[in-house]
């Protein structure tokens, strides 16, 4: 049984980076299966696209809030989904405080809330010991590091999704998700409906996989990683 007037069987589910195009397209998903989700945005402008979706759009800057201030939007929460980033044009400034940074905060207060059930999207190649100088090489340190974090929080029980290079095609429903698939496309579409399997599954738990396009359906990639 639920409450906050929610149905038996729902879940409320809180993404960080409400407003990105695989936090939009999960929001779409969750809130078409019955479930509350709330999005955090930056912007206020960019609740009306949560609300199409389906979510609620929590106003919150993840770069300058605090593990309290986090905390108080993620309680009574199911599950906590990172899917923020700073983006293509972001500098290396942002890099450390979002990919990272906020990433840490956002882990911390699901902790402080009680959240156990955490999934990050992170990136395929993120490595705290990434070398390189340039923007992208600074982005996979970020992630790295914010996937080194997380993993190490016993609160939690954690998640992270490494998607391969992402494309706005059409999804197919049909992924391979494994500990290390090479490297490859998969479209947005895809790991969106990955990431609505792994919040429902548990046993994924202490697991970081990569995905990209394949030929198993996506209930069956999950439960198929679940059971190793």
């Amino acid at each position: 049984m639920r409450l906050c007037g929610r149905t038996v069987g729902s879940m409320r589910i809180v993404i960080a980076g409400g407003h990105g195009q695989i936090a939009l397209r999960l929001e779409r998903l969750l809130a078409a299966r019955g479930d509350e989700v709330a999005g955090i945005i930056r912007r206020a402008e960019q609740g009306s696209d949560l609300r199409e979706a389906g979510a609620e759009p929590v106003l919150l800057d993840l770069e300058s809030a605090s593990v309290e201030e986090v905390a108080a939007h993620l309680q009574g929460a199911d599950a906590a989904v990172f899917a923020a980033g700073a983006g293509p044009g972001s500098g290396v400034a942002r890099k450390d405080s979002v990919d990272k940074g906020a990433a840490v905060l956002f882990a911390d207060a699901a902790v402080r809330a009680g959240v156990r059930r955490f999934v990050v999207v992170s990136s395929m190649g993120a490595d705290p010991a990434h070398e390189g100088d340039e923007v992208f090489d600074v982005y996979q340190r970020a992630k790295g590091e914010a996937d080194a974090y997380v993993s190490g929080l016993d609160a939690l029980d954690w998640t992270i999704l490494r998607p391969g290079s992402l494309t706005n095609d059409a999804g197919t429903g049909l992924v391979r998700l494994e500990a290390h698939t090479g490297r490859g496309a998969v479209p947005r579409d895809d790991v969106a409906a990955v990431l609505a399997e792994l919040v429902d599954t548990r046993a994924t738990a202490g697991l970081v996989l990569e995905l990209i396009s394949g030929s198993s359906p996506v209930s069956v990639a999950v439960k198929s990683v679940a059971g190793n």
